[in-house]
């Protein structure tokens, strides 16, 4: 069934004060016209910068998320874009006259009435889904955060916590419905910290306006009547303090038995809001946090992009093929007799691409490299090896049909074995270092799985517009 984007009704307002920041914000929710995505609008600053809520404005994760472009930050993003993604909205424009989003009591649930009184409706252009038909992995050894993506015609998310903490232990859960669970089940799920980290984030200003209302604090460590006192200073909060006899502060009571679990999924789900589209994937999270959220919603937005690219070149799906000869054709300038590759068989943007060229007797170099003694020419075997880097570079920028590769400088160049006709020359060539205009790669050509040459490129990427000039 095809699944049409989303926008809400009416505009909306919500104010209160920022977790982190402890200033105090207006947010107010506007409906946004088909393919908008979501952007935040910083309305109290100068010609009211926006944001789009993607990966690639993502400036700082400790803590939170935020987001950022020049001076315009908006800070933790993530229950705000929760409550969008939960509820299905595609398009929204956010405007801020602050700096960050209330925190409301450490969930999304208030963001969500908020949205669910503005009303939601649908628009006439189909829902841009990414279908995750891979499985995608990232893991950090150093603190032992493993997500994964895996295939699946539907969205769920499945989180696993283990702070190797006896104040809290293992917890897990799944969201498997997202219109169905989500508002009842995740959206109240509130943040949470530990006593021990509570000092620790007051010195380094990250709870300015954090209190017990707004957030749930697990008894990890003893204090006596002096550090209780001091904790309440610290916090700004009047009345008694008690440690808790059911292991959180002031024995307040979990909305859910795995809250703490619930509410790393609801992070979760905002951050990969950042993606920049909605996900048809099962996401599987052990002990996730915004770093690793970010980092693996980086890697899967880039995935996005490549599939926008090859289609955009690649009309016909063949196996085993990411460009034929006529998604080539699209991409670099080249004309017979001088385009040397045939087919690019595997591209990671910005980091690797793949090309074949298929060499017989009938390549119209032959005929004088050498009379009775064919060998294709090293210079050639370069040239081949720089237009297939040209593809990885071209899907590397906007626009790619507008622009040219120029070689600066060919380093390093070795030839192993000469080629033959009837070899399949198998040009691998890897990002080294890309400065934006300026780019180095290092390339490696081989016959059967043997190196017949390599060589270190240096390109710029250019107009093409002004090169014809």
């Amino acid at each position: 069934m095809l699944e049409l984007q989303r926008t809400i009704k009416n505009e909306v307002s919500h104010s209160g004060i920022g977790l982190h920041t402890g200033t105090r914000c207006t947010m107010t929710f506007k409906p946004a016209a088909p393919n908008t995505g979501i952007r935040f609008i910083r309305t109290d600053l100068g010609g009211r910068p926006e944001i789009p809520a993607l990966c690639d404005y993502v400036v700082d994760v400790s803590r939170g998320t935020t987001l950022g472009i020049g001076e315009a930050k908006v800070h933790t993003v993530e229950h705000v874009l929760a409550a969008v993604v939960g509820l299905g909205i595609d398009n929204i424009a956010i405007e801020l006259d602050g700096i960050e989003p209330p925190i409301g009591d450490g969930s999304s649930i208030a963001y969500v009435e908020v949205l669910l009184h503005a009303g939601i409706e649908q628009q006439d252009v189909p829902k841009d889904y990414l279908i995750i038909d891979e499985t995608v992995i990232f893991h950090d050894e150093e603190r032992q955060i493993d997500i994964v993506a895996l295939p699946l015609d539907r969205y769920r998310i499945t989180v696993l916590v283990d702070y190797q903490n006896p104040a809290l232990g293992s917890q897990h859960s799944g969201l498997f419905d997202l219109e169905n669970e989500f508002v009842k089940e995740f959206a109240p799920a509130r943040t949470f910290c530990f006593l021990s980290e509570v000092e620790q984030l007051s010195k380094a200003g990250l709870i300015k306006g954090g209190d017990l209302d707004n957030a749930v604090v697990i008894v990890d460590k003893q204090l006596n009547e002096q550090e209780i006192t001091e904790l309440s200073e610290k916090l700004g909060i009047s009345g008694n303090i008690v440690l808790g006899e059911n292991g959180i502060l002031n024995n307040k009571q979990l909305r859910f038995k795995n809250e703490p679990a619930r509410h790393k999924l609801l992070d979760l789900l905002g951050d990969l809001a950042l993606i920049g589209v909605p996900l048809k994937a099962q996401i599987l999270a052990a002990r996730p946090g915004h770093k690793a959220n970010v980092e693996f919603a980086k890697q899967i937005r880039k995935l996005y992009q490549q599939k926008k690219l090859v289609k955009k070149f690649q009309h016909v799906k063949k196996e085993g093929v990411v460009f034929d000869i006529n998604a080539i054709k699209k991409i670099l300038p080249h004309r017979y007799p001088f385009l040397l590759v045939d087919k690019i068989t595997h591209l990671e943007m910005d980091k690797k691409v793949v090309g074949i060229k298929s060499v017989t007797v009938n390549e119209p170099f032959f005929e004088g490299h050498f009379p009775g003694s064919p060998i294709m020419p090293g210079v050639l075997i370069i040239e081949a090896m720089g237009q297939t880097g040209g593809v990885l570079l071209l899907n590397s920028v906007q626009n790619p049909e507008e622009k040219l590769v120029m070689f600066m400088q060919i380093n390093n160049a070795k030839f192993r074995k000469p080629v033959l006709p009837g070899d399949q020359l198998v040009m691998e060539l890897e990002m080294v270092n890309n400065r934006g205009k300026v780019v180095i790669m290092s390339g490696k050509a081989m016959v059967n799985d043997v190196v017949v040459c390599e060589a270190e490129f240096m390109a710029a990427v250019v107009d093409r517009a002004k090169q014809a000039q």
